[in-house]
C-alpha cells in the first residue's frame, strides 16, 4: 500500500491540532494540572482521547505545516483554546481554596501551612483540606468527564483554523473570576460572622475585665470554636460546591458559543 504525501499530511493535521487542544487543556485542568501528575500520563491520556474522538471530529481544512506562520498561529490558537478550558475548570476549585484561606485567618490557623503538591506553594492547611474536598467532588460529579465532552463539543463550536475565540470570551472569563471570591465568601460568611461576633464580646470583656490577658484566654477558645463552627457547617459544601459547579459550566458553555 503507498501513501500519498497529501494524505499523510491531512491525517496530521487530523490528529495533532486536536491533540495540541486536549493537551493544553489537561495541562491547567483541575486534579490533572498537578505537579504529583507525571507529564506522560498527561500526553498519554490526551493521546488516548485523542485516538478516540478523532473521527467524530470536522473535518481540518488546512494544510499541515506547523513550521508556518499560519501554521504557527493555528497551534497557538489550539494552545489557547484549550488552555482556556482547563483554567475555567481549576477557577471552579480554587474557589475553596480561598473560602479555606478566608477561614483559617480568621480561626487563626493562618500560621499552619503545608506545601501544596499540586503548587508546590506553602498554604494553609485549612485551604488544603478544602482543596482535597473539592477535588472530591470534583470527581464525584464527573467533572473530568464533562470536561472531556465539553473540550469534544468545542471542535464543533470553535473548528481548528487560525481564528479563535473572540474578545468577549476572555473578557467574560476574567470576569467570572469575581464568582470565585464571592462564591467563597458566601461559604464562609457564617463562620466569619461568627468569628466576628466572637471577637465582639473578647473586645467588651476586655472593656469590662482590662486584667484579663484577652490573648491567652481568647486564643484557644476562638481556635476551639472555630473548628467546631467548621463541623457544623461542613454540610452545606456539597450545596456551594454544585452551585459554583454549575456557573463553571455556564461559563464553559459561554465561552464555546452555547454548543456545550
Amino acid at each position: 500500500m503507498v501513501l500519498e504525501l497529501d494524505v499523510i499530511l491531512s491525517w496530521l493535521a487530523q490528529h495533532y491540532w486536536p491533540f495540541v487542544r486536549v493537551s493544553s487543556m489537561f495541562i491547567t485542568m483541575a486534579l490533572f494540572s498537578g505537579r504529583s501528575i507525571p507529564v506522560r500520563i498527561k500526553i498519554f491520556t490526551a493521546v488516548a482521547i485523542i485516538i478516540g474522538i478523532a473521527p467524530v471530529l470536522p473535518p481540518v481544512n488546512y494544510p499541515f505545516d506547523p513550521v508556518s506562520v499560519q501554521g504557527m498561529m493555528i497551534t497557538a490558537q489550539q494552545v489557547v483554546i484549550g488552555s482556556l478550558l482547563g483554567i475555567l475548570s481549576l477557577m471552579v476549585i480554587n474557589t475553596f481554596t480561598i473560602a479555606g484561606q478566608i477561614l483559617g485567618m480568621q480561626i487563626g490557623l493562618g500560621f499552619a501551612a503545608m506545601v501544596d503538591p499540586s503548587t508546590g506553594q506553602q498554604v494553609p492547611v485549612l485551604a488544603q483540606f478544602y482543596l482535597m474536598l473539592a477535588t472530591l467532588m470534583f470527581l464525584a460529579f464527573d467533572g473530568h468527564l464533562m470536561m472531556i465532552r465539553v473540550v469534544v463539543a468545542s471542535f464543533d463550536a470553535v473548528p481548528i483554523g487560525p481564528r479563535g475565540l473572540d474578545a468577549d470570551a476572555f473578557y467574560y472569563v476574567a470576569n467570572w473570576g469575581s464568582w470565585m471570591f464571592a462564591a467563597a465568601m458566601t461559604f464562609a460568611l457564617s463562620a466569619v460572622v461568627s468569628i466576628l461576633t466572637m471577637n465582639l464580646a473578647f473586645g467588651i470583656m476586655t472593656r469590662a475585665a482590662p486584667q484579663l490577658n484577652i490573648f491567652t484566654i481568647g486564643f484557644p477558645i476562638k481556635m476551639i470554636s472555630g473548628l467546631a463552627i467548621l463541623w457544623l457547617t461542613i454540610g452545606n459544601f456539597i450545596v456551594h460546591f454544585e452551585n459554583q459547579w454549575n456557573r463553571g459550566i455556564e461559563a464553559l458553555c459561554f465561552v464555546l458559543g452555547g454548543s456545550c
